[in-house]
C-alpha cells in the first residue's frame, strides 16, 4: 500500500518548469521588499495614476516632471504631509514607487511569455495547468488589491488603511507560497498530497504553525500600517510594562486587538513567542522521531529562519524601525515562510502512515 501511495505521488520531473515558478518566487520577493521600503520611505502615494502601459516609462524631461509633480501636489499626501517639497524631493520618493510597480510589470511577463511557451510545448499537464491559472489569478488579485490600497490614500486621508495592508501584504505571501510549492512539486517529480509518511503529531503541529505564522504576518501589516513599532522601543518589556495599560483604552475591546498602538504591537510581540516557541517544539519532535528523518534538513532550516527573524524582530523594534532593519526584518519573514512552507511540502509528499 505504500509503495502504490509513492507511485500515485509521482509525476513526470520538469526543471524547466520549477525554474520558471522559481524565478516568479524570486520577483515576488522583490515586490514584497520594494513594497516595504516605499512604505517606509512614504513613496507609495507618489503616483498617483494607474497606467499599465503608458505607466511603463518614467518622466524623460523637466516638462514631464513636472506634469507629474503637479498631479502630485493635488493629492492629500502632498497637502497634508509633503507641503514643503519640491520637484527635486519629489523624485525622490518616485523612484521607489516606480521602480516597484515597473518589477510588477516584470513578474507580469515573467509568468506570461513562458506560460505560452510552455503551454505551446505542451510541457503542461492538466494539473499543471490548473496550478498555473490559479497562480495567474492570484497575480491579478494582487495586483488589483494594490492600486485599491494606493487609491485609498489619495482621496481624503493621505494614510493607507492598515486593513488593506495586511489583506495585499497576506495575498502577497499566499501568491508565494502556492508558488514555491507547485515549484518544488515539479523540481521533485511529486504531487504534495494530504497524506504523509511522518506520524500526524508532526504534520498536524507543522500545519498549525502555519496558520499561526501567517496571522504573525498579518499582525506585522499591522504594525507597519499605524506605525506601532515606533512606540514601545524597548524589551523585552513595553516601557516598563508588560501589558501596557493604554491596551485597553478603545471600545469595544476589541478594537484594541486590530486599531490600538499598543495593543497592536503587544499581540505582534506574544505571537512572536508563540511562533518560536511552536518552530522550537516541531524541530525537536523531527529531530527525535526516527519516521522523520527526511524532514531533518527543513527543520533545520525552518529552526535557522526563526532565529534570525526574532533576532531581527528585536533589533528592528530597539531602534525604532529604520528603513535598513525594517526591510531586513520583512525580508526574514519571507525567509521564515519560505522555510515553513518547504517543512510542509516534505511532510505531504508521500503516503500515510
Amino acid at each position: 500500500m505504500k509503495f502504490a501511495a509513492m507511485m500515485n505521488s509521482m509525476q513526470k520531473r520538469d526543471r524547466g518548469v520549477a525554474i520558471w515558478l522559481f524565478s516568479g518566487c524570486f520577483l515576488i520577493f522583490v515586490m514584497v521588499v520594494l513594497g516595504g521600503i516605499t512604505r517606509l520611505t512614504g513613496s507609495g502615494l507618489s503616483i498617483t495614476e494607474w497606467n499599465v502601459l503608458m505607466g511603463t516609462f518614467p518622466p524623460m524631461n523637466d516638462t514631464e516632471w513636472t506634469e507629474l509633480f503637479n498631479k502630485y501636489q493635488q493629492s492629500p499626501q502632498f497637502h497634508k504631509v509633503n507641503a514643503h517639497m519640491n520637484v527635486d524631493e519629489f523624485k525622490g520618493i518616485f523612484w521607489w514607487e516606480y521602480i516597484h510597480r515597473l518589477t510588477g510589470r516584470l513578474l507580469g511577463v515573467v509568468f506570461i511569455v513562458p506560460f505560452i511557451w510552455f503551454m505551446l510545448r505542451r510541457r503542461f499537464d492538466k494539473s499543471m495547468m490548473r496550478k498555473a491559472l490559479f497562480l495567474f489569478a492570484l497575480g491579478g488579485l494582487q495586483g488589483l488589491l494594490g492600486w485599491l490600497m494606493v487609491k485609498s490614500g489619495l482621496v481624503d486621508n493621505p494614510y493607507v488603511s492598515h486593513y488593506r495592508l495586511a489583506i495585499h501584504m497576506i495575498t502577497a505571501f499566499i501568491t508565494f507560497g502556492f508558488t514555491f510549492w507547485f515549484g518544488l512539486e515539479q523540481w521533485n517529480g511529486v504531487i504534495v498530497q494530504r497524506k504523509s509518511f511522518v506520524p500526524r503529531s508532526i504534520s498536524s503541529l507543522a500545519t498549525v504553525l502555519m496558520i499561526v505564522l501567517m496571522l504573525q504576518i498579518v499582525y506585522g501589516a499591522f504594525v507597519a500600517g499605524l506605525h506601532a513599532g515606533l512606540i514601545y522601543t524597548t524589551f523585552p518589556d513595553m516601557n516598563g510594562q508588560f501589558i501596557p495599560d493604554e491596551i485597553g483604552k478603545l471600545t469595544p475591546f476589541w478594537r484594541n486587538l486590530t486599531e490600538n498602538h499598543a495593543g497592536v504591537q503587544f499581540v505582534h510581540r506574544s505571537i512572536a513567542y508563540l511562533v518560536t516557541f511552536l518552530t522550537l517544539l516541531l524541530w525537536w519532535r523531527i529531530r527525535k522521531d526516527p519516521n522523520a528523518l527526511q524532514l531533518k534538513p527543513a527543520g533545520n532550516f525552518l529552526l535557522g529562519a526563526i532565529a534570525l527573524q526574532f533576532t531581527l524582530g528585536v533589533f528592528t523594534l530597539l531602534f525604532a524601525v529604520p528603513v535598513s532593519l525594517g526591510v531586513l526584518h520583512q525580508m526574514g519573514a519571507f525567509v521564515l515562510f519560505a522555510a515553513m512552507v518547504y517543512v510542509l511540502v516534505e511532510i505531504y509528499s508521500g503516503g500515510e502512515r
